[in-house]
């Protein structure tokens, strides 16, 4: 089994859906691997096309524990005074990464585009992100069993 870390580097998104009525949205990304949740800082500006440039860090067995090797970006829009608004989500699958990260050393799958699909299951917008996978080196046991050095005669 190879532990490691995964790399998630959120680059930007275009044409998302702006759920906000005669404002701009603010855009964040929730990013979700198996238990673990990671949040980008909320883009203001350009709201539609918003660009982050953001790492984020996972840690990952693999072969691990489940069947689901799946990177879920949800893409929220920040309200004030109401619930955040969910924009879209994309997916990325990634045991292929990690099969190939664990065999190698490392593996890496530049920034690329992936759909993003709102509640109604359209594909609105998409978002560019990049993802590597390095696994740990093991560390060999470093105890030491008692012996002379530990002995207080």
């Amino acid at each position: 089994m190879a532990v490691g870390l995964m790399e998630v580097h959120l680059v930007k998104a275009k044409g998302l859906e702006n759920k906000d009525f005669l404002v701009k949205m603010d855009p964040y990304v929730l990013i979700q691997y198996k238990g673990q949740e990671r949040k980008s800082s909320v883009a203001r500006g350009n709201s539609s096309n918003p660009t982050w440039n953001e790492r984020f860090t996972f840690k990952v067995e693999y072969p691990g524990s489940g069947s689901e090797y799946k990177l879920i970006l949800k893409i929220m829009d920040k309200d004030t005074f109401s619930a955040d608004d969910f924009v879209g989500k994309a997916t990325i699958y990634v045991e292929e990464l990690l099969a190939q990260g664990s065999e190698n050393g490392t593996a890496e799958l530049h920034p690329s585009k992936y759909s993003v699909v709102n509640a109604e299951n359209n594909y609105y917008g998409e978002i560019e992100v990049g993802v590597t996978f390095t696994p740990k080196e093991e560390e060999e046991s470093k105890e030491e069993y008692g012996g002379w050095k530990e002995s207080s005669y």
